[in-house]
């Protein structure tokens, strides 16, 4: 899931098991058509500053007027902000690409501009490329819950258990969330769903004029770009799934945040390895003499955090054992979060040293966006109550991955949340075209390889998988290599992929 950064909240079986899994859970299959009257055409204009940052020369913007609520089509609209980089070259064009973002909670007008240059060299000019800002983010209709600062900090959103392993203040925090959100977030907030989202698309199609549109997405961006294959077959022409969660529809996104302590696991050698080589030596990033030391010792200095919190160079956001927990979280999504950490480390271990915090752990999120990454992963499936055993299910994912603490499994405002309407996720199934190719890491810390083969199980012949010998997560030009991004890349131009699953080695 986009990665679950500061502002998304987030997060090997055999195949033939996980297809006996998720065959049995779900809701029916629906190939629908959109609702309500015809979407109006897009007014499109030079985009303004994207996250600070200026977009790329002709990225244009536009505004989309989409139902509050389909049910009722003739009734309230909302806005989302919506963005194109048209091909550069027109005779080679062969239809539009929507790109969609990860999170829940990440800004698809920002994706563009950060790899729609990129993109469109990869696939030769062959496509528009189109995205969307998410209900609830970016330029698109916002709400919020009120949320106390002190609680929109990532480590609270993500409810770490307090160092004793106790959960009774995330019980507490989850509890005030939910209620906060159910009394100010409105009609608005509870139409932050994967489903709205997947409309959302498909109005944005018909703007268009277009009958069908390939997608690339990634992390959260991959089950909404499955989601809506599954429900418009006829709507899509090649679909990219680039990192891949678990799509049991009983579980949705409480799955996806369970699998990151696995995950976590799985990715944690990669660091470790890189930590120990004597390279890190003239840099000065060193963190021990063997890859099965640096473990033993990222605990044992989380511990003493925990006892004693650092200064850092917040002044009021000491470095705490659960800010280097999720330190740690934030950087095994790329090799690039290595040095950066290292540096973290050594400077809580320096008695005079001042640590320097990453941005996404500096300060508390903004209410809008808070309330939309807790709104987003609540409102799509049920979660399991309050009563539900909680406590010793944190217990066991600490003993078993101490490297998340047992995180991954505490209670959040889910447990507490109010549905409208009772939500009834998509179930994935093998019934559609045959247009389907997944990349996947084989040490992703978000959406684990375990998770993403029962995507591919469930579903069959419609996908190919290909696996990529890098960790870390997001991997069509990311954090792959340059095969993943061939067989990516051809796959989009010409509508071939691998006869069968296939490995593209480091």
């Amino acid at each position: 899931m986009k990665n679950w950064t500061r502002k998304a909240l987030l997060l090997t079986v055999s195949a033939a098991a996980a297809a006996g899994t998720l065959a049995a859970a779900g809701a029916p299959v629906a190939h629908s058509r959109p609702a309500g009257r015809a979407a109006p055409a897009l007014d499109w204009h030079p985009c303004g500053p994207v996250a600070g940052a200026p977009v790329p020369a002709g990225q244009e913007c536009a505004e989309l007027r989409v139902p509050l609520d389909y049910a009722d089509p003739g009734g309230r609209t909302v806005e989302v902000a919506v963005s194109r980089l048209r091909t550069d070259r027109p005779d080679a064009r062969r239809g539009t690409l929507f790109v969609i973002p990860g999170g829940p909670g990440s800004s698809g007008v920002q994706r563009l501009a950060q790899k729609g240059g990129a993109l469109r060299a990869a696939t030769e000019g062959a496509y528009d490329l189109v995205s969307l800002d998410p209900r609830g983010v970016g330029s698109s209709a916002r709400a919020g819950c009120g949320i106390p600062e002190a609680d929109r900090h990532l480590v609270t959103l993500r409810s770490w258990p307090a160092p004793d392993g106790s959960i009774t203040a995330n019980t507490e925090r989850s509890r005030r969330t939910a209620e906060l959100c159910a009394r100010n977030g409105g009609p608005v907030l509870r139409s932050f769903t994967t489903e709205n989202e997947v409309r959302d698309l498909d109005r944005l199609r018909e703007a268009l004029g277009e009958r069908k549109v390939s997608i690339w997405g990634s992390s959260y961006g991959s089950y909404v770009g499955a989601v809506y294959a599954q429900l418009h077959p006829d709507r899509v022409g090649r679909l990219v799934l680039d990192s891949t969660g678990d799509p049991d529809p009983g579980r949705v996104a409480y799955g996806w945040l369970a699998n990151m302590a696995p995950g976590a696991a799985e990715r944690f050698p990669d660091f470790a390895a890189w930590a120990a080589d004597p390279a890190r030596e003239t840099e000065g990033l060193r963190l021990a003499r063997r890859p099965g030391h640096v473990q033993p010792l990222f605990l044992s200095l989380a511990r003493e955090l925990d006892r004693h919190p650092k200064a850092s160079d917040v002044p009021s956001t000491p470095l705490t054992g659960n800010l280097l927990r999720q330190a740690l979280q934030s950087a095994l999504y790329s090799d690039a979060g290595f040095a950066p950490l290292a540096r973290l480390v050594k400077a809580a271990q320096d008695p005079g040293g001042r640590p320097v915090l990453p941005p996404e752990l500096a300060g508390p999120l903004p209410d809008a966006d808070a309330s939309m990454t807790v709104a987003a992963i609540c409102n799509d499936v049920r979660w399991p109550g309050p009563a539900s055993g909680y406590a010793g299910r944190v217990a066991a994912d600490r003993a078993r991955h101490p490297l998340t603490a047992g995180m991954p499994a505490n209670i959040s405002p889910c447990a507490f949340w109010t549905h409208g309407k009772e939500p009834r996720p998509t179930r994935m199934t093998d019934e559609g075209p045959s247009n389907v190719l997944m990349i996947q890491s084989l040490r992703d810390p978000a959406t684990p390889l375990a998770g993403a083969l029962k995507m591919r199980a469930a579903l069959g012949e419609r996908a190919r998988m290909v696996t990529v010998g890098q960790g870390g997560h997001g991997m069509y030009l990311g954090n792959g290599n340059a095969c993943g991004d061939r067989l990516v890349s051809d796959f989009l131009m010409t509508g071939k992929r691998p006869a069968r699953d296939t490995h593209c080695p480091n």
